[in-house]
């Protein structure tokens, strides 16, 4: 059974940063593409980032490059999403995703809030 938890979110300052951990189970981790996806309030899905399983890859939106870092730990088949310089509009629920980037997803995992805000 393929399971996705993300974990690390909370309430964070703008120009803060935040670290954000995906623990995987249920599929062999590094041959599948993963992704960061988020939810804002009233919003549908928005893809942040992913990493291919091909040749491992790491693609952002532009809405983050430059900000957010994603990495993975085969070893602990575990995803990191590192944000920096957060800002209000960055404000979602981020969840892991398996599938192909950008979708449709095969799984979604339960997500973290992250709320930036003064």
């Amino acid at each position: 059974q393929v399971q996705l938890v993300a974990s690390g979110g909370g309430l964070v300052q703008p120009g803060g940063s935040l670290r954000l951990s995906c623990a995987a189970s249920g599929f062999t981790f590094n041959t599948a593409t993963v992704n960061w996806v988020r939810q804002a309030p009233g919003k549908g899905l928005e893809w942040v980032s992913s990493i291919n399983s091909d040749d491992s890859s790491i693609y952002y939106a532009d809405s983050v490059k430059g900000r957010f870092t994603m990495s993975a730990d085969n070893a602990k088949n575990t995803l990191y999403l590192s944000m920096n310089r957060l800002k209000p509009e960055d404000t979602a629920v981020y969840l892991c995703a398996k599938g192909p980037t950008k979708g449709p997803y095969q799984y979604l995992g339960q997500g973290t809030q992250v709320t930036v805000s003064a």
